[in-house]
């Protein structure tokens, strides 16, 4: 006797419901690898904001700090590109942006914030001690900026930021 052929794929649906899908997470919650790349980041972000933020929180209670996957600005001709003061860029990619306060669409106030640009972070940093270090600095030149003085004033053992501001 010939078996009937099935006319139909098997989707993951009928495999989950037949008690063959994935039975539970892959990692406890608890450990680092349960965290997604962009978790990691913020994590990353938030302690290398900590040092800055202690030595000059009540100068920054009106500032937030974001990260974004990627830039939503670009440069028209990447040839010659000359970035504001409020950018930190490698080239015509940037790496963050500082957002000054003001007036929304709709009438509403906003704060200030510096938005970092996770992907060409990352893609700039050969291990996880340099992405450390990349994200630090380039905090540190946003803070001065947002507060109107030197990088060297913000934090006086930084190291040079080279092409990158």
């Amino acid at each position: 006797m010939a078996r009937a052929r099935r006319t139909t794929p098997v989707s993951s649906r009928a495999v989950t419901r037949r008690g063959r899908g994935i039975r539970g997470p892959l990692f406890p919650h608890d450990l680092p690898a349960w965290k997604s790349r962009a978790e990691k980041f913020d994590l990353l972000v938030l302690s290398a904001f900590a040092p800055i933020d202690a030595q000059w929180h009540d100068r920054l209670t009106k500032l937030d700090l974001a990260v974004d996957d990627v830039p939503k600005i670009r440069a028209r001709d990447p040839d010659s590109v000359n970035w504001p003061d409020e950018v930190v860029a490698d080239g015509p990619v940037p790496l963050s942006r500082l957002v000054p306060a003001g007036i929304d669409r709709r009438g509403a106030a906003t704060r200030a914030r510096i938005v970092l640009f996770r992907r060409p972070l990352e893609l700039r940093a050969e291990d996880p001690d340099d992405l450390t270090d990349l994200v630090h600095d380039v905090l540190v030149h946003q803070v001065a900026t947002y507060l109107g003085l030197e990088p060297e004033v913000v934090d006086p053992e930084l190291g040079d930021l080279g092409d990158e501001s």
